[in-house]
């Protein structure tokens, strides 16, 4: 099996690990808590696409997720693909009063880049699990 990460995907990502399905990767944005998980499918560009196992495996690796970033707050999950057609799933922790707030994260304004340490701890938090 090949598999192929979107350039949209590869440029605004860390990558973090490979767990059974999905690539893991650290969105470039500080102010969130913010993973994507990619299932390692190529031309799979939407959930129903995948076969049932795949969907239950994904489902399982965005609980998984959302279990090891929440902290506290509400947990936001989204595969919006409008602009990479690539499957992928949004796993954002949200709290109240983050700069986004109550809306939706995507297009709410520019990223704000990870500085070294700070991209290294979200990184080793997540392999850890």
């Amino acid at each position: 099996m090949s598999f192929e990460l979107h350039p949209r995907l590869a440029a605004d990502t860390s990558f973090i690990a490979d767990w059974p399905l999905c690539r893991v990767l650290l969105m470039e944005d500080a102010r969130y808590f913010w993973l994507v998980l990619v299932p390692r499918r190529d031309g799979v560009s939407e959930i129903t696409e995948l076969s049932p196992e795949d969907r239950a495996a994904l489902m399982e690796e965005a609980a998984r997720a959302g279990r090891i970033i929440k902290g506290g707050g509400k947990l936001n999950i989204g595969a919006l693909g409008n602009l990479v057609p690539q499957l992928h799933l949004h796993v954002v922790a949200r709290k109240a009063g983050d700069p986004a707030w109550p809306g939706p994260v995507w297009g709410h304004s520019p990223a704000v880049p990870y500085d070294d340490a700070a991209r290294a701890a979200r990184i080793a938090l997540v392999s850890s699990h």
